[in-house]
């Protein structure tokens, strides 16, 4: 997909978090390595240091998202939003395919 809108205002942002079967328990510098191990490159995709995503901890990057989104907490890794332009938000069930989300990219371009 970073290819695919490689010329247009496109980016994939990762916030690792290791609140889902302690799946994510390295430090930032290990789960960057990992993520590179496995082809990911940046930019278009930006990989921030880990987070709580859920709970009194959670980011205000994520309580707003799923404010905006009207969800509510997440249940496993690899949560997807869409933000566009206009500041609207939209989530996807985590075992959505991310080539699934490839028309509501293009509509918001």
């Amino acid at each position: 997909m970073n290819t695919k809108f490689s010329d247009k205002q496109f980016v994939v942002l990762g916030f690792p978090c290791n609140q889902f079967g302690a799946q994510e328990p390295g430090s930032d510098a290990e789960v960057k390595a990992f993520a590179q191990s496995k082809g990911v490159k940046t930019p278009p995709f930006y990989l921030f240091s880990k987070i709580d995503v859920n709970g009194d901890g959670a980011h205000p990057l994520y309580k707003k998202l799923k404010e905006a989104s009207g969800s509510g907490d997440l249940e496993w890794n690899f949560g997807k939003f869409i933000i566009t332009k206009g500041d609207s938000v939209k989530r996807y069930p985590i075992r959505t395919a991310a080539s699934a989300t490839i028309p509501d990219i293009e509509a918001a371009q």
